[in-house]
């Protein structure tokens, strides 16, 4: 070999490790986002998909109530969890055969960047806004009904929109809410806004969940409205039925499952009246343990459904296990 053989072969040797090297070390960028926010289960014959509106930080120890903070800290450290908790913000769409219902809407432009996905990932699982013939609202808080308008536009152009009329009577009326505080009033005049295009377009309709007893109200066939005020005026729960199968979303019972299934007691700031809202928790989850349905909850890790189980004072949560066949 000549000399200079023997300097091209180490000059193409050393381009290559020079190119090799530049590979391995120019790292891709990180992409920091999550797939299409959305899970999907059959409850008896009925397709249920959960919704992720998106998530935000929650302040808990600010927030719960009856419980001391060093507490709260034990608990989250449990579920290797840690203030500020992100909290995840759920809606679910039934599909029943015949009708298509929407439970909730997420918060919309209301709460920042963070939320206000629900419809983008209506349409990923492969649903328009305007196949949705009704839509149940658990209470009048902005991250349950922020997602009724897109921009002054109603993003349901075709749906019902139902609610308790408690809810509605509390939260819709303006004369009573003129000397109520201003953090009520101004819940109260955002909720205003988001039912106002829905109730000119005669698309909003009460009912009385009460009235429906310890079974619920029957709305449409296999989906009943349960009476669980407390954290609002008309708090209501959903119990849907298929074929034996049962689920119940809780709307706002549970905030901070960390905390609250250990601790079924301890309330939060937002309940208008705790006192009420607690026995309604421990009732449905006393309930859902002993009878072994599925429960769904808006403000559960996404996607917010599984079982609960007794243990001792309080109750352990058991999320759904992930499925892709139907």
């Amino acid at each position: 070999m000549t000399s200079i053989q023997a300097f091209r072969r180490a000059l193409i040797a050393g381009c290559c490790a020079l190119l090799a090297g530049g590979v391995t070390s120019a790292a891709a960028p990180q992409l920091k986002v999550q797939a299409p926010g959305y899970y999907r289960m059959m409850l008896g014959e009925f397709e249920i998909t959960a919704l992720s509106d998106g998530t935000n930080a929650l302040p808990v120890s600010a927030l719960l109530q009856g419980v001391a903070a060093p507490d709260i800290g034990k608990l989250l450290a449990k579920s290797y969890l840690a203030e500020p908790v992100e909290t995840s913000f759920n809606g679910f769409l039934v599909n029943t055969g015949s009708k298509l219902v929407l439970i909730d809407t997420g918060a919309g432009t209301s709460m920042g960047p963070g939320t206000g996905h629900l419809l983008a990932n209506l349409q990923a699982a492969g649903y328009r806004p305007e196949q949705v013939d009704e839509v149940y609202i658990t209470h009048f808080h902005g991250d349950h009904i922020g997602g009724l308008l897109s921009g002054e536009q109603r993003s349901f152009p075709n749906a019902l929109i139902r609610a308790d009329s408690h809810e509605a009577g509390y939260w819709l009326d303006a004369k009573a809410m003129a000397t109520a505080p201003k953090d009520v009033r101004e819940r109260s005049e955002a909720a205003i806004a988001q039912f106002k295009p829905y109730i000119a377009a005669g698309q909003f309709k009460t009912f009385d969940s009460a009235t429906g007893g310890a079974q619920g109200l029957a709305l449409v066939p296999g989906i009943r409205a349960l009476d669980t005020r407390g954290h609002t005026p008309g708090h209501t729960s959903y119990l849907i039925e298929s074929a034996g199968a049962k689920l119940l979303v809780l709307g706002d019972l549970v905030h901070v499952g960390a905390v609250q299934f250990p601790r079924p007691a301890v309330g939060i700031r937002f309940d208008t009246d705790s006192k009420a809202a607690i026995a309604q928790r421990a009732k449905v989850f006393a309930d859902a343990a002993a009878q072994g349905y599925w429960i769904a909850a808006a403000h559960l890790s996404f996607p917010g459904i599984g079982h609960v189980r007794r243990s001792g004072a309080g109750y352990n949560w058991l999320p759904a296990n992930y499925g892709s066949r139907f």
